[in-house]
């Protein structure tokens, strides 16, 4: 389903656009085992975020359940859910899998805290654009099917991201210019990110939100941005 915002090509993404093209090519994100590939897009994060939509946001109507997760996951066979798989997935020293795919030892990376992290129960999975930051963004107008593909999404796998309880519950709903993450050598990298994942969704930004993330870009000259787009 194709987002009604109608993206508009601003001044400032023209002039971008031969530094897009110039850019020294960087790796894409390979999606999770079990996705579809589908050709990636590649711009510096100034670029990037000048290409994102601009809407005032508007959560009239929006509950957390619209989002269904955590479903069955890329392999509904294995008994893992979305929430076990991105854990298998960005394990650092991998768990022990047993029955219902419960998961013993293993250690992970919080990026957001600079934090090694164990055992899995001590991880949350944060969309990295909270569910109810995507519904103010367009995701009002989507299909059940279509946020539920949102919540679960392997596809790209910065959308979906093992972290501290204690980061995730304190980002909570906010976008860049109400948080960012506490370790400050993960800003740039979260910056990518969260752009990353709004123009895969083809989501809008408010303009404080625009405004925020074009002043923090600057401090990342080199980061690049690439996206998938979602299907």
């Amino acid at each position: 389903m194709t987002s009604p915002l109608i993206r508009a090509a601003t001044a400032t993404a023209l002039a971008l656009l031969p530094l897009a093209l110039t850019l020294p090519a960087a790796a894409a994100p390979a999606p999770r085992a079990g996705t579809a590939a589908r050709a990636a897009e590649t711009a510096p994060l100034t670029g990037a975020v000048a290409l994102l939509p601009i809407a005032a946001e508007d959560r009239t109507g929006y509950v957390r359940s619209a989002f269904r997760h955590w479903n069955a996951g890329l392999n509904p066979t294995d008994g893992c859910t979305t929430r076990n798989e991105v854990l298998l997935d960005e394990a650092v020293e991998p768990p022990t899998v047993g029955p219902g795919c419960t998961l013993t030892g293993g250690s992970w990376f919080s990026y957001y805290d600079e934090q090694t992290v164990t055992p899995a129960a001590s991880l949350d999975i944060d969309h990295m654009v909270p569910l109810a930051e995507a519904w103010d963004s367009g995701a009002s107008v989507w299909t059940a099917a279509r946020r539920e593909a949102y919540a679960n999404d392997q596809g790209q796998p910065t959308s979906l991201i093992a972290v501290t309880a204690r980061a995730n519950r304190s980002k909570a709903d906010q976008d860049p210019a109400e948080w960012l993450p506490p370790a400050p050598g993960a800003r740039c990298r979260y910056l990518a990110e969260w752009t990353a994942t709004k123009l895969r969704w083809d989501l809008a930004v408010d303009p404080r939100e625009r405004d925020r993330l074009t002043t923090l870009a600057t401090a990342c000259p080199t980061t690049p941005v690439t996206w998938i787009p979602a299907p």
